[in-house]
């Protein structure tokens, strides 16, 4: 059977539209909701509604395939960069910079996750992915000239908002280890470890106590831009590989840009406006790169939720299940051509 590419891609691609359309509609509201509480507080409250959703959203347990000992360690270090570090500094960054360009520069975390995910698990970075890295670069840059004019309050938020979108960019590589477990319970581990560790810093730092309002509404918008969105992304990234799925990610900035708008944020300058346009020129250029080759697949053997429909899953069942499942499975060598995105059978060098 050849495996066909364009249900996946197009499958990925869709999930990682919907997780950036909800993260990026919680930007601005973020914003909104956390003004004037602390950002561990605000960082607390997102990812207690992210668990919350977590537990509301568990497959059965021969859906998929469980969390393991062995990724602890890397559950630990993605809820320290993508729960504490990526949101309080978003937190901070947002009461001290406009919502529009505080969204935008949030493009970058592709760049980052691009980057990392080609040096360490070798996905292909042509020169039209090389090409769109340089120009989200570019629009990131004349964020920060654009603010650097307005003053150095709005700079500092800026370069906050820019350490979150460096340390949700490592998050997203890490998460790409375990993007083949069950995303329910990465989801809950993750923003079980990100809540706690955000509750206890905020009680340290003495940060008051948030109103029921914005503590309600902080814990919805966790629970649809932060639970809903990450375990969505975790899907994408198990179809086409962690840079492509951060590329249409990076389509949530320019949501969120939206929201912010349509909140009555008016600030900005035509260098803002540069600034998203040279992203969204990267972002497309990122999108409609093709790949495609003779490669050969090694013998395999792992586990993870897949069906038997995609040219790659040819073993037999006593009796054959319907729709995905999980378990130990092997694959045999084979060698074929195919244009194809890296996913977890797609990982080889070039």
């Amino acid at each position: 059977m050849r495996p066909s590419v364009t249900a996946p891609a197009l499958r990925g691609g869709l999930l990682a539209l919907l997780a950036a359309a909800l993260f990026g509609l919680s930007t601005p509201l973020v914003q909104r909701f956390g003004q004037g509480l602390g950002a561990f507080t605000t960082a607390a409250l997102l990812y207690a509604g992210a668990a919350v959703v977590a537990l509301l959203m568990r497959h059965p347990p021969d859906r998929e395939a469980a969390l393991r000992r062995s990724d602890l360690a890397r559950i630990a270090a993605m809820a320290a960069f993508g729960a504490v570090v990526g949101p309080v500094a978003l937190a901070w960054g947002l009461q001290r910079t406009s919502g529009s360009s505080a969204s935008l520069m949030l493009t970058l975390e592709a760049l980052f996750t691009a980057v990392l995910a080609w040096r360490l698990y070798g996905e292909t970075m042509d020169k039209r992915v090389g090409a769109a890295m340089l120009f989200l670069l570019a629009g990131g840059v004349a964020l920060v000239l654009e603010q650097g004019l307005v003053g150095g309050t709005q700079l500092s938020g800026l370069l906050a908002v820019l350490i979150a979108t460096a340390a949700w960019g490592v998050d997203n590589t890490l998460s790409r280890g375990v993007a083949d477990r069950d995303p329910g319970q990465v989801v809950l581990a993750k923003a079980s470890l990100g809540a706690s560790a955000t509750v206890g810093l905020a009680l340290l730092f003495g940060e008051p106590m948030p109103g029921l309002l914005a503590a309600g509404a902080l814990l919805v918008i966790g629970a649809t831009g932060y639970g809903l969105s990450l375990r969505l992304y975790l899907l994408a990234q198990r179809e086409f590989g962690a840079g492509r799925t951060g590329s249409v990610f990076a389509f949530a900035p320019f949501i969120g840009a939206l929201g912010a708008f349509a909140l009555g944020n008016r600030s900005g300058s035509w260098m803002l406006a540069a600034g998203g346009a040279l992203m969204l020129v990267g972002v497309v250029l990122h999108l409609f790169e093709s790949h495609g080759h003779e490669h050969e697949h090694e013998a395999l053997e792992h586990e993870h939720a897949h069906t038997h429909d995609d040219g790659h899953h040819l073993h037999r069942h006593d009796h054959m299940p319907a729709g995905p499942h999980s378990h130990v499975h092997r694959h045999e060598p084979l060698r074929h051509a195919h244009a194809h995105v890296p996913d977890a059978h797609h990982l080889h060098s070039h």
